[in-house]
């Protein structure tokens, strides 16, 4: 059975048990599977999202973390961070069987990818400080979309939270974040804040990741679910003006721990 499980992680009950079956053994029931793989130590989780890494990446993740290893949480503080996440109505989730100590083995990993799919998209910003927009995007985020953002959330959030022009603003490297408008605009701008350098594929590094995650649970725990995409929008809206001070300001308190993640991990995917 547990060379059945490791062959395939994603495997139901139903077809661990009729391989099982098929193997010439005397014939057991999907509640004997079940019960004999949390016996074994087994459990059904979600994988381990994982950034999709080249070795190019790789080094760069690596240099970002020894660029930044001494920051305090002090140093942090001074960071908004930002980004833009995707919600749907309904998705299953993929669901793997592993080991306790089986997290980051490379069978129960899932890759991970910049853009793509359908449903509500936000874009939002927060520091240790405060929360700060969440903003709907209609269409797809371009260049001109993301510099109404940039001008009328980042610029005033930026100037109001780092008064003294101390504050550094994250982003990502999504391709209408690089765009010529937006790095002129920046530019112009570079007495009032500094955009810190990102490296690529680093969502682990990004603390508003876990914001996003913490936005899907409580969706998912409604006691009405959205049935459409401005009930789903709604929704967003309202969870995150509600999360805690503490939430957020927890998950700025661990960029210490993320870069050394990164630095043990020599530039490779961590836990975070």
């Amino acid at each position: 059975m547990a060379r059945l499980v490791r062959a395939d992680r994603r495997a139901t009950v139903t077809q661990i048990t009729t391989r099982y079956n098929q193997g010439g053994q005397k014939s057991i029931s999907e509640r004997t599977v079940r019960r004999t793989l949390r016996q074994m130590g087994y459990s059904s989780r979600r994988p381990h999202r994982v950034p999709l890494l080249s070795a190019k990446n790789r080094k760069l993740r690596l240099q970002f973390a020894q660029a930044h290893r001494n920051w305090t949480i002090e140093d942090w503080k001074n960071v908004a961070w930002s980004d833009e996440s995707r919600f749907l109505l309904r998705h299953g989730r993929v669901r793997i069987w592993r080991l306790q100590h089986e997290s980051m083995d490379p069978s129960c990993l899932v890759s991970t990818v910049q853009a793509g799919g359908g449903g509500v998209m936000v874009w939002g910003i927060f520091s240790w400080h405060s929360f700060g927009p969440l903003v709907p995007i209609e269409h797809r985020c371009n260049a001109t979309a993301y510099l109404s953002i940039v001008a009328d959330h980042v610029h005033p959030f930026m100037t109001t939270m780092y008064p003294t022009s101390d504050g550094y603003f994250q982003q990502d490297n999504a391709p209408c974040h690089k765009a010529g408008i937006i790095s002129d605009w920046f530019l112009e701008h570079d007495n009032e804040f500094t955009v810190l350098k990102w490296p690529p594929q680093s969502p682990d590094l990004n603390p508003i990741e876990h914001l996003w995650d913490v936005v899907e649970r409580e969706i998912r725990i409604m006691d009405v679910q959205p049935t459409n995409l401005r009930q789903l929008c709604d929704a967003i809206m309202s969870i995150w003006t509600k999360l805690p001070e503490e939430c957020f300001q927890h998950l700025v308190e661990s960029m210490p721990r993320r870069i050394e993640a990164v630095l043990k991990a020599k530039g490779g995917p961590t836990r975070y």
